[in-house]
């Protein structure tokens, strides 16, 4: 094989594909990128059994062919490579790549051993990329990170009618995110996927918090998320709704990437939607595969539901910065305290012991209590605040150790982030 392709390309190509490299792997050829080129196209894929990564870019094509390379040796030399074009040809077992008179040299990895690369799903419906990206970041400060529990550690997506849904729990706390995606035009005969899994299996947040400070679930079966009125229908009249739980920071890695390219398309495999199976995302040359987890979040429905509770109002990025600044002074596992005032119309925020504490003082409206006060663990607190956007947060608050759901308003209102508050206050 032999190609010509300017530097910026192939590096920004080379660089997508290695998100799909394995940080340490048993397979040897798992650490390799496989470059193929044909008719003036050159393709970089990486594939680790989980992701799959493959991206296609122009290139000046003189001799067909490909090659199983090092990936992380080839994304090191195409970050030091001198701009301008790159000639890359396979000489033998060698692949060589020349620069502005650099010439560099790579081995190569037995193509032969390298896994069959798995097939895109069919596209099931498009989305803006930007506003995907934002989305998974939004919801993906709430998943877990403790990979004994690996439904906690995924991003639920849920496709219904021209709605999106993200949702992610980590026990502690539930981010949601709604947005607009077009789905595709239904093929007649497509068969409805079925989308309610069973009991046996299904992830389960803990009970009501006590000192560990977890989301609880209420009754059996109050935590399923509620749906939207008119839903179900006659048989045949909608495309039922479906739903796909995927690693939090793999599919976060995918949409970063694509953030740019304008519209993302979502393929699904639709013969296993119950559990395993891929699901496809594809933009602006790039298409990533992801393996589905298995299993289900539990709803949020319930959860999301606080009777009687007091609804206050703050600026976000006011408060978001009161809490950095006065968490400084926290010890470890202290929160910080939110002591609410209707009569004067302020929030003033605390933390720290004795002698070692700070406090800042915000304008804030509060309805359905005269005061009111409750606590945060400050990193969880920050992670929700921070992944707001909106300039009002609306804070839905039922007391100390229970929940509290913190909410955009306006253009921003589709995203709502719930939190356990901590019992023993400052």
């Amino acid at each position: 094989m032999e190609f010509r392709i300017a530097r910026g390309e192939l590096a920004e190509a080379v660089g997508r594909a290695a998100r799909a490299l394995p940080a340490r792997t048993p397979v040897p050829v798992l650490g390799g990128l496989l470059l193929t080129a044909e008719a003036g196209r050159l393709t970089v894929s990486g594939f680790d059994f989980e992701t799959m990564v493959r991206v296609e870019t122009d290139a000046e094509v003189t001799a067909e062919g490909r090659v199983l390379v090092l990936g992380r040796r080839l994304l090191d030399i195409c970050r030091v490579v001198p701009e301008g074009p790159v000639s890359c040809a396979l000489e033998g077992t060698r692949f060589a790549l020349e620069a502005g008179g650099t010439r560099f040299g790579l081995s190569t990895l037995p193509y032969e051993e390298y896994p069959a690369l798995p097939q895109a799903p069919l596209a099931y419906g498009g989305v803006d990329a930007e506003a995907f990206a934002t989305a998974v970041g939004q919801v993906a400060v709430a998943a877990g990170r403790d990979d004994t529990l690996p439904v906690l550690t995924g991003i639920q997506l849920r496709f219904d009618g021209d709605e999106m849904t993200l949702s992610a729990s980590d026990r502690y706390r539930y981010a949601v995110r709604r947005l607009e995606w077009k789905p595709e035009a239904r093929t007649a005969g497509e068969a409805g996927p079925a989308e309610e899994a069973g009991a046996a299996g299904q992830a389960r947040l803990a009970g009501e918090a006590g000192a560990t400070g977890e989301v609880p679930t209420g009754a059996a079966g109050a935590a399923r998320e509620a749906r939207p009125a008119g839903e179900a229908g006659e048989a045949g009249a909608a495309r039922e709704a479906v739903e796909v739980l995927l690693p939090a920071r793999r599919l976060l890695e995918a949409a970063r990437s694509l953030a740019r390219c304008g519209t993302v398309r979502i393929g699904l495999d639709r013969a296993q939607q119950a559990g395993g199976g891929v699901v496809g995302f594809a933009g602006g040359g790039t298409r990533t595969v992801l393996r589905r987890l298995e299993g289900r979040l539990p709803g949020y429905g319930a959860l999301f539901a606080l009777a009687d509770a007091a609804i206050a109002e703050v600026d976000c990025a006011a408060l978001t910065e009161a809490v950095r600044r006065v968490a400084v002074v926290a010890e470890a596992n202290s929160p910080v305290r939110l002591d609410f005032s209707a009569a004067e119309g302020t929030l003033l925020v605390r933390a720290g012991y004795g002698d070692d504490v700070a406090a800042q003082r915000l304008p804030s409206v509060l309805h359905g209590a005269e005061e009111f006060t409750v606590a945060f663990n400050p990193a969880y607190l920050l992670d929700a605040l921070n992944s707001f956007e909106g300039p009002e947060l609306r804070l839905e608050l039922l007391g100390g150790g229970q929940r509290a759901l913190l909410g955009g308003t306006g253009a921003a209102a589709g995203h709502r982030h719930l939190l356990m508050s901590v019992k023993q206050l400052v």
